[in-house]
């Protein structure tokens, strides 16, 4: 990949901070206890009041706000050119836009091409009669020889991947939930009437999209059962991994479609961030980056932190590797949490997120923030008798997606009334309001860090360079631009570290997360101390 011409063209996307918002949780306008599009709108200067003010952010991604359901909270869509009215209606989603590029940021919607809501009107067409003309944009097929399921094939949510449908009887595919029955994205009309709805949004002012669950578009025309995982081991691994799912993932169709939406989005000048996750036996993120080529709009999502061991040479290593896959022109994007995942102050606690907070604005590419990660939220609890509506055969992704914490007062300042999930129970010393007024607090530790790397071309643009602290428990890299460098230090350990790297000199301290340091201060690299869990960034002056 390294002898590939360097690029020319950019994309907005490769300088950007990406904040993620799950709308069902930001700001409740309506009285209801669920966050709506007006809600996102009358808080859009917290993110950047277009004036140099805000946190700072450049886009914002925002999970589904179609027409649904809601048995997947809005990713099982039932008319993909319409808002649920549970947010809005077309016209705020206008201003919404309006005042998003007023502001001078970007607008990323996600973007559901695996499946649609079993109430969608293609699949009750489809649902109909074996002979309806949507009956193949969807994956249906006879009982096998035993008049069960065509094969083995599992859903991601548990259980088998087919659905009988006594009306037809034929069994349909679901990846997800069986209220998810996935499309057929071999049959061309799909894909027409898919790449028309991308237009569509386009059209309206989108920047954008997060496109969901990419590896699953794509399934086996012959229906081969996928292989067994040796590895599996029943009762302590998640049921979907005791397959190697070779004839339901990945598949080379894929690739050549995610070429083809990313020529569309750059005819639009819009980016593509797409939901990859490795395959069990192998390393599929190298494919995503070639199948995008010289196409900058297009970057597959980088989750190789998310759950890593915490130990500062198993990051390096990582990094490292990352760094080695992509040719030089090429930017990566670092996440660190979403809406499925527990949140980061709960998965490490809050010294280390910090930590990852200066890790993750100082690593060459696009962060990706999740809302409320700048104010180090936890989880929240649930209230009785209730998850995420998957059933109980996977963990409740909900205390991720509590309540935005904006001030002490009743409701952490997110609704007038009950919310549909309880706030944190720490809101009131981990909100907006009050983390503004503390210099040291979470949200002005991103605020410093956001605007450091806005303002630095060698954050920016600059080469990354893996770096020999003489600890194992330290990571250290820098960044490099027309003789101009920047270091990066960080403990990874709860005991204090002292390095002795006297090549650097005495740089000048740019932003650290131990409070009684300040910028411009001299650090001397001779005799280097860092305290536990502290992080240093460094101007080297060359």
């Amino acid at each position: 990949m390294h002898n590939k011409q360097k690029l020319q063209k950019h994309s907005w996307l490769d300088h950007a901070v990406v904040y993620q918002i799950y709308p069902r949780s930001f700001k409740d306008t309506t009285h209801n206890g669920v966050g709506d599009l007006q809600g996102i709108i009358e808080r859009l200067d917290y993110l950047n009041d277009g004036q140099g003010g805000g946190l700072g952010v450049d886009a914002i991604w925002l999970s589904p706000i179609f027409c649904s359901p809601m048995i997947d909270f809005g990713y099982d869509i039932s008319d993909h050119r319409n808002i649920d009215p549970l947010f809005g209606n077309l016209e705020i989603f206008d201003e919404l836009v309006a005042q998003v590029h007023k502001r001078g940021m970007k607008l990323m919607l996600d973007f559901v091409p695996n499946h649609t809501s079993s109430s969608h009107p293609w699949f009750v067409e489809s649902k109909s009669s074996v002979n309806n003309p949507k009956r193949d944009w969807y994956v249906w097929h006879d009982p096998g020889p035993d008049g069960l399921a065509p094969n083995n094939w599992l859903s991601v949510f548990g259980g088998s991947a087919w659905t009988f449908d006594e009306q037809t009887g034929q069994y349909y595919m679901h990846t997800f939930l069986s209220a998810q029955p996935d499309l057929n994205w071999h049959n061309p009309e799909v894909k027409k009437e898919m790449f028309g709805i991308m237009r569509w949004w386009l059209e309206r002012g989108v920047d954008g999209f997060r496109v969901d669950a990419v590896p699953h578009l794509f399934e086996d025309k012959k229906l081969r059962d996928n292989p067994p995982n040796p590895n599996y081991v029943p009762g302590q691994d998640d049921e979907y991994e005791a397959q190697y799912h070779v004839y339901t993932n990945n598949l080379p169709e894929t690739l050549a479609l995610i070429k083809e939406m990313g020529a569309l989005l750059d005819e639009h000048n819009a980016a593509m961030i797409n939901e990859v996750r490795l395959g069990q036996r192998g390393d599929h993120l190298r494919d995503f980056y070639e199948a995008c080529g010289d196409n900058r709009t297009c970057q597959p999502f980088n989750f190789r932190l998310l759950n890593a061991p915490w130990q500062a040479q198993t990051y390096r290593e990582i990094i490292d590797k990352l760094e080695k896959l992509l040719w030089p022109d090429c930017s990566a994007n670092w996440v660190f949490g979403n809406h499925d995942m527990s949140r980061l102050a709960i998965r490490l606690d809050r010294p280390r997120a910090r930590l990852v907070a200066v890790l993750q604005m100082t690593l060459r590419g696009t962060p990706f923030i999740y809302y409320g990660e700048e104010l180090g939220m936890i989880d929240g609890g649930l209230p009785p008798k209730r998850d995420d509506q998957r059933g109980k055969k996977t963990p409740s992704r909900d205390p991720a997606r509590t309540p935005m914490q904006w001030d002490a007062s009743k409701n952490a300042g997110f609704s007038d009334t009950e919310p549909w999930l309880p706030v944190g129970i720490d809101y009131k010393e981990y909100n907006t309001a009050s983390e503004l007024s503390d210099p040291d607090s979470f949200l002005n530790l991103y605020k410093v860090l956001i605007g450091l790397r806005k303002t630095s071309p060698v954050l920016l643009d600059g080469k990354y360079e893996s770096l020999e602290t003489g600890s194992d428990q330290v990571l250290g890299f820098t960044r490099n631009l027309d003789k101009k460098k920047i270091l990066v230090l960080l403990n990874f350990s709860k005991q204090p570290q002292v390095l002795s790297l006297p090549q650097l000199g005495r740089p000048g301290l740019l932003c650290a997360t131990e409070p009684s340091l300040r910028p411009e201060q001299e650090i001397d690299c001779q005799k280097l101390s860092l305290n536990p869990l502290e992080s240093l960034v460094l101007d080297l002056r060359l």
